[in-house]
């Protein structure tokens, strides 16, 4: 399993629009620079965030995109099988019905036990646990 930079980039930006929330509409060539992307790439990734309902967008001079949600109800792997589709190591363990030698394949249970773990750590981590990261790794005390 490889991840693309249209799912590191995807993570990236809504990481990018929860740290920055402020209540305002957040513009893409803000992230970009912030982020040091391409508009043209985040915009085609926004896009595809937009459609799954992960983010809102007004148009205008105020315009811009924010979460639909809050930083807790994301995780991981929303946001990269949303842009990547199945994370799954080899097709054959996301539909064992492709797999014609499922009985006699001895290396079938351990890329079953790649996919289960792959799929715990991106299922059980937050936007707002990355969030909690960023602030720590600044040195933000976000516990007042």
């Amino acid at each position: 399993m490889k991840i693309s930079t249209k799912g590191q980039y995807a993570l990236q930006m809504m990481l990018d629009l929860a740290i920055n929330d402020t209540g305002e509409y957040i513009t893409i060539k803000s992230i970009a620079a912030r982020q040091n992307l391409s508009e043209k790439y985040l915009e085609q990734i926004i896009n595809m965030l937009s459609k799954a309902n992960y983010v809102k967008s007004v148009r205008g001079a105020k315009g811009g995109y924010r979460l639909s949600n809050p930083p807790e109800y994301y995780t991981v792997g929303m946001i990269l099988r949303t842009i990547e589709g199945s994370m799954a190591p080899l097709s054959c363990i996301e539909d064992a019905g492709d797999c014609t030698k499922t009985e006699e394949c001895v290396l079938c249970g351990l890329w079953k036990k790649i996919s289960k773990s792959i799929n715990e750590v991106i299922d059980h981590v937050t936007l707002e646990d990355l969030v909690r990261d960023y602030q720590e790794s600044i040195g933000y005390d976000y516990m007042i």
